[in-house]
């Protein structure tokens, strides 16, 4: 799937063509510079490697200055692999925000928020003790039994537990584009996007 790479840049709404309030996740969505060109002869697969986001020359290490260099541009500080491309693409094109159309469906990746060490209730939708009263006296957000009796002895993997929660790459499929704003780089998708605002995530169509 060809795409782009971006940064959320946060949420708003808009009113559509019937007054209705429609949640939407503005993206800086490129422009991004081809970095590398994969080929069948060489590489056995075709792709292209985009990057997005200037890095100072001072935090790049000498491989990735040596990589830039190749393809005529500044370090990048996201560079993501993209299959499905259509048409030529050489070293230093750069493929902008014009790559997608207002109505069609994307696909964004990204990682979610970490929200650290949580417990049942938080994590995985567990409902408590169900009941503030009879005898109820410091259990009402508890996991309750995790297992039987003396067999098995032991717990089964995949208990859903307390544990660290977010954090994690994230695929929303379906978001609608909802506006193209070339001049400025920005892209508007309907619903909302994982990750928190300024981080990177992989658009795809």
């Amino acid at each position: 799937m060809s795409g782009l790479i971006g940064k959320k840049i946060g949420m708003t709404s808009i009113f559509d063509e019937n007054g209705k309030n429609i949640p939407c996740t503005v993206i800086e969505a490129g422009p991004c510079v081809v970095t590398q060109v994969r080929t069948e002869e060489v590489d056995g697969y075709s792709a292209l490697q985009l990057g997005f986001d200037d890095k100072t020359e001072k935090s790049a290490t000498k491989a990735e200055l040596g990589h830039a260099k190749k393809a005529g541009a500044s370090v990048k500080r996201k560079v993501v692999e993209f299959q499905g491309f259509e048409g030529e693409f050489k070293l230093g094109d750069a493929i902008t925000v014009d790559h997608f159309i207002e109505g069609e469906f994307v696909d964004i990746a990204g990682t979610s928020k970490g929200k650290g060490f949580q417990g049942v209730v938080k994590r995985h939708g567990f409902g408590g003790v169900g009941q503030a009263t009879h005898g109820q006296h410091n259990r009402l957000r508890a996991p309750g039994s995790i297992g039987a009796a003396s067999y098995p002895a032991r717990v089964f993997k995949g208990m859903k537990m307390a544990g660290r929660m977010g954090g994690e790459r994230v695929n929303v499929e379906n978001l609608r584009v909802y506006k193209v704003v070339p001049e400025k780089n920005l892209l508007v998708v309907k619903g909302c996007v994982p990750g928190h605002n300024n981080s990177y995530v992989i658009i795809q169509k």
